[in-house]
């Protein structure tokens, strides 16, 4: 009975000092949904990947949703101590360094925030992980048109129009 008491406080020990993989993991495109607005991914060029401390992941299918999260959600509480943060890289969809990603303005994105990340030099037209969280959380975004052109509505029926929760999507 002691030995049995010993190999499991043994392997208590080993489990709990098992290394997180902060890798990117495989989007499963038939069912992984964004964490903010339950959209399901689509777009490799525009995805991002979450992954804490207990290797846990959010996916996000636009900049923007993790911005919200970030800023409106629980995502500071979530992530813990260690985490990492993957996105699309517009050129090619593979999947680069949020943090170290920079950002370029002006795309179609799936929720329309219109940020998309590059692997460049900083310039003129392009800004970094934390400008561009806070360009969003300004509203400097392409929402509005977005939501127009998309005939989003809050808890709309009509035809084009799609249903989102209060204080998702944009909305009120």
């Amino acid at each position: 009975m002691k030995y049995l008491s010993i190999i499991v406080i043994v392997l208590f020990a080993v489990s709990c000092q098992t290394q997180v993989n902060f890798e990117p993991r495989k989007v499963n495109y038939d069912r992984d949904v964004c964490h903010v607005c339950q959209m399901g991914l689509t777009d490799p060029k525009f995805d991002v990947q979450a992954i804490n401390q207990y290797g846990d992941v959010r996916f996000y299918d636009d900049i923007g949703c993790l911005a919200e999260d970030i800023h409106d959600g629980d995502f500071n509480t979530w992530k813990g101590e260690k985490y990492k943060i993957w996105i699309g890289n517009i050129d090619d969809g593979t999947w680069i360094d949020a943090e170290k990603a920079l950002y370029r303005y002006g795309e179609t994105t799936p929720m329309g925030y219109g940020y998309a990340a590059v692997k460049a030099t900083e310039g003129d037209s392009l800004y970094n992980f934390k400008s561009c969280l806070q360009r969003i959380k300004e509203g400097k975004t392409m929402r509005e048109e977005f939501i127009k052109k998309k005939k989003m509505s809050i808890g709309g029926s009509g035809k084009g129009s799609m249903k989102c929760a209060p204080g998702k999507c944009g909305g009120n």
